[in-house]
């Protein structure tokens, strides 16, 4: 899965920053900055957008079975692009469309939705939002801390409680934390200089510009290019903690701190932390969209095709081999028997499954790429939702003159809750934890009841007038990604010396 479906994220401060960070002589009307990842700094929202479409195959291979394992978002993309240009993509899938691109509804409102993986997207997504605007999808501002779509914040870190409807609202310190992290990636990893080259889709300069940085942080970890900063040795160890613990913009970051400081710097080049939107309906609906679209003028295929078509409606299950024939030709073999030959398989799914799930043959990978798919390391995600009679945190505390309940960010258990608003006096949803890595498998033993009893008991200590308890309606929802067999984590992220890996 691409950075765009789902990521920890920004800075307190990170509206009022985003000026700043476009760098010198760059103003708001400037070149927008794109998900030109600078590992592969191809502008697939301009090849996507192209009236010729992504190019031809022969007439005499128009109609030809291309395997597509995987029905998330990937997979699907890939299929509905082969189905375009003429071919016949043949989708496997273990479970349901969508991947992590997954959205639950509430039993007893279905309305209600809760995504379950991606839910918040980079507006830097473009190619993502080409295919969000191809299905005719709404999309809506997602309520980060102290986003205009967010009416108020707390932060509250080692008992302290801090409250705010803006960045000024903040004390200092949370200034002095976002300042230093500016700093840290200006001096030691050329953010402004990669940005403009970003803007400017000035791809020698974004290869240049990286390549320059690949010996100096491969081995690298994120908390490693932190504390060796100039910025954040001046700071001091609080500043580097309370970095950690709210980060830059939507949640902590320390869960990351083990991870190569590569994998951030791709983040926060791009802007993937900032500005995120949600899809109204909840996030399956573009992949659940892209499975029933018949896109116009495709090659060989008649009007009205789609991809849902093409396979009866249903994509065809579960795989448990991939071998090669005599012939040269792939052979996938499924779960309960039915097996077919194809001259090219594409895996979109868990790059794990091919060893542990898929009987996979060796001959068909190098020993070295065999490595680099085992090495692959994968974040670990946990999220509970409830649904709640209404909106209710936005009623005033007469004592304080303060929301009662805000989008917080703590050093507790919950690291991070969110409020999703449906509309005043209609159910909402209260995201009441969202965690990684360490802080998810904190929740991977206990049942759904038990993760909220625990997040209710961090909430009522920061709230301790609120009953939060009292507007619960429902059953909870939650999931912890790392303990679905067929996902065993929520996406990639490269520890320090496994750039070696992606490269393979």
């Amino acid at each position: 899965m691409t950075i765009a479906t789902e990521l920890p994220a920004s800075d307190p401060s990170s509206t009022s920053a985003r000026t700043a960070a476009a760098g010198p002589g760059l103003d708001a009307g400037a070149e927008p900055i794109t998900m030109l990842n600078p590992d592969f700094p191809f502008s697939y929202d301009l090849y996507l957008a192209h009236p010729d479409g992504l190019g031809s195959v022969p007439p005499e291979l128009l109609g030809t079975e291309i395997a597509v394992i995987g029905g998330g978002l990937s997979g699907l993309v890939t299929a509905y692009e082969l189905m375009k240009l003429g071919l016949r993509p043949v989708v496997y899938e273990a479970d349901r469309i969508g991947g992590r691109l997954r959205t639950a509804s509430f039993p007893a409102a279905p309305e209600v939705v809760a995504d379950l993986g991606g839910m918040r997207f980079p507006v830097s997504g473009k190619a993502f939002y080409h295919y969000v605007n191809l299905m005719g999808l709404e999309t809506e501002e997602f309520p980060n801390p102290l986003s205009p779509a967010t009416s108020s914040t707390v932060i509250e870190l080692a008992g302290r409680k801090y409250y705010a409807e803006k960045p000024a609202d903040l004390p200092p310190f949370f200034r002095e934390v976002a300042d230093a992290w500016k700093a840290a990636i200006n001096d030691g990893a050329a953010f402004t200089e990669m940005q403009q080259a970003i803007r400017t889709r000035d791809t020698a300069r974004i290869k240049d510009l990286w390549n320059d940085l690949l010996p100096q942080m491969d081995e690298q970890t994120f908390y490693g290019f932190i504390a060796a900063s100039d910025a954040f040795r001046k700071a001091g160890f609080a500043h580097r903690e309370a970095f950690g613990q709210v980060g830059f913009g939507t949640g902590g970051w320390d869960t990351d701190f083990p991870n190569s400081i590569l994998e951030i710097l791709r983040v926060v080049y791009t802007d993937a932390d900032d500005q995120h939107r949600l899809i109204r309906g909840g996030a399956q609906k573009l992949p659940e969209e892209l499975w029933k679209h018949a896109p116009s003028g495709m090659a060989h295929w008649p009007e009205g095709t789609s991809l849902a078509s093409l396979h009866s409606g249903s994509p065809r299950g579960a795989v448990d081999k991939i071998s090669r024939d005599p012939d040269g030709k792939l052979r996938v073999l499924e779960r309960w028997g039915r097996e077919a030959s194809y001259p090219a398989v594409v895996t979109t799914c868990q790059s794990w499954l091919l060893s542990t799930r898929i009987h996979t043959d060796e001959a068909l990978f190098p020993a070295e790429l065999w490595t680099a798919i085992e090495r692959s390391h994968y974040m670990q995600s946990s999220k509970t939702f409830v649904m709640v009679d209404r909106p209710f945190w936005k009623d005033i505390n007469p004592d304080t003159g303060n929301e009662l309940l805000s989008m917080t960010l703590t050093d507790r258990l919950n690291r991070a809750t969110y409020l999703l608003d449906n509309g005043p006096d209609q159910p909402a949803v209260i995201l009441l934890s969202y965690t990684w890595n360490d802080d998810a498998l904190k929740w991977l033993a206990l049942d759904a009841d038990e993760r909220v009893e625990l997040m209710l008991h961090s909430l009522m200590l920061i709230y301790p007038v609120v009953d939060i308890a009292c507007h619960i309606v429902g059953q909870p929802i939650t999931v912890s990604w790392e303990a679905d067999p067929i996902f065993m984590g929520a996406f990639k992220a490269n520890l320090p010396g496994h750039y070696r890996y992606q490269q393979r």
